[in-house]
């Protein structure tokens, strides 16, 4: 299909694309939270015509386009979950929940996808099948709600992309894409890097003893202090992470003591290791699990240290950025797009699909301010929404026409990090530990277990 009628397509839907942005901004919800955005997307695809796959006991759905002709099966996402800012003007004033990354443009232009896909002759030029994905809980935060749903047996990986992983949502896919909002003053712009890290998120409790911080400060085993030595050590490794692997640890204190007049009994971090490579989390892990269980033993406390990989290091498929290049520059121009070999050192949900199929996240503009900041906004819906819209079509026909010649090609090519999906559960399984790392024996020895 020509360029000028996919456009056409997309702008036949323009209203409903930019009345579903400004809903789902309008109503912010953090991840496995996303209730009202789950109803109105969905509401929406079936007005379209849609039948849903829904997850039911969290939000999220895809459905599935029939092309009628044999080929690959391309999986498109769009985020639902919001974050919390409550800095931000316009963020929910009970839970603090704002879009501050973007993500409710995501969804409104997967809506636009799938009405788009739905004109007469849309598919006419593709083969195999499309998946549309409305996904969940994006963002690692919240970690201790997030545990409890886990422990509850609700989900079983903390954030989203790995949850519909284990549901089976990846089954049949052979190919992945979604396009995230960014910010740029150029309109109509799209970028693309060379990927992102991931990383293991973790809780961790130091375990004192409480004694009267004035009258008896020596019966007591203050775990602050224990945090406070874990958090030093931690800061000592720095030196001995390689640059190459961007590793980034970054831990808050969020319980720190009950009352002033108290030796602190029980302590909370949070905090994540990111790292390039699934090899370097897993390796610079183990040092700061080191440094934290340490540190509780220097102080006499005990510290159970809970772990999660909350994201798998996302890798941009070479094949499809190259595609992604020529067809973004066909839709905006190339003065509206820019490209990296440079890895970004953040994370994203969507390293774990890419794992396992070819897989690839580029950007689109039409935001401005800091991301996850107070000051951010969609300021040009047009091209986060719209053209983002536009720009999906056009990449997943050049994927699927010709009998899918470049689609085939990418997957004949492509070189996973884990060959099944088992494989990739079960190294963010095996990673997934909760451990009470430090055991005062009989003897007056210590035991520490840190991995």
């Amino acid at each position: 299909m020509s360029k000028e009628k996919i456009f056409a397509n997309v702008d036949k839907h323009r209203s409903l694309i930019l009345d579903a942005e400004r809903y789902i901004w309008a109503h912010p919800e953090t991840g496995y939270r996303e209730w009202q955005t789950h109803k109105y997307l969905a509401d929406n695809f079936r007005a379209l015509g849609y039948t849903l796959v829904e997850a039911g006991n969290i939000p999220g759905f895809y459905t599935d386009i029939d092309t009628g002709r044999e080929g690959p099966t391309v999986l498109i996402l769009g985020e639902m979950d919001s974050l919390i800012v409550f800095d931000h003007p316009e963020c929910n004033k009970d839970t603090g929940a704002v879009h501050s990354c973007g993500h409710h443009a995501q969804s409104a232009a997967l809506l636009g996808i799938a009405a788009a896909l739905k004109e007469e002759g849309a598919l006419d030029e593709m083969c195999g099948k499309i998946r549309l994905c409305a996904v969940p809980a994006e963002e690692g935060i919240e970690i201790e709600y997030r545990k409890e749903l886990k422990k509850a047996g609700t989900i079983r990986c903390i954030t989203g992309k790995g949850e519909i992983i284990r549901r089976g949502w990846l089954d049949g896919v052979d190919i992945a894409f979604m396009v995230h909002t960014s910010g740029s003053t150029k309109k109509n712009y799209i970028y693309c890097r060379a990927g992102s890290n991931g990383c293991i998120v973790k809780t961790v409790t130091y375990k004192g003893v409480s004694s009267h911080a004035g009258g008896s400060p020596w019966a007591g085993v203050n775990a602050l202090y224990a945090a406070n030595v874990g958090m030093t050590a931690i800061n000592a490794l720095r030196e001995t992470f390689r640059d190459t692997d961007q590793i980034r640890v970054h831990p808050i204190i969020t319980a720190g003591g009950a009352v002033v007049n108290a030796i602190p009994e029980t302590v909370k971090l949070e905090s994540y290791v990111r790292g390039a490579t699934v090899e370097a989390i897993e390796r610079e892990n183990k040092k700061v699990n080191r440094a934290i269980a340490a540190s509780a033993a220097a102080l006499g406390a005990r510290v159970v240290i809970d772990d999660e990989l909350a994201y798998a290091p996302l890798n941009n498929d070479p094949g499809m950025f190259e595609l992604l290049k020529k067809v973004a520059i066909e839709t905006v121009g190339e003065e509206c797009t820019s490209f990296s070999d440079i890895r970004g050192s953040g994370c994203t949900d969507m390293g774990d699909i890419s794992m396992i199929v070819p897989s690839i996240h580029p950007y689109a503009g039409g935001a401005t301010g800091t991301s996850h900041g107070a000051n951010y906004y969609i300021t040009d819906p047009e091209t986060a929404c719209v053209t983002c819209a536009k720009f999906q079509i056009m990449y997943l026909e050049a994927l699927l026409k010709n009998g899918a010649e470049k689609g085939k090609k990418i997957i004949a090519e492509f070189k996973p990090t884990f060959a099944t999906v088992k494989d990739y559960i079960d190294f963010a399984d095996n990673l997934s530990v909760e451990r009470d790392t430090v055991s005062y024996l009989d003897d007056g020895s210590i035991s520490i277990r840190y991995c």
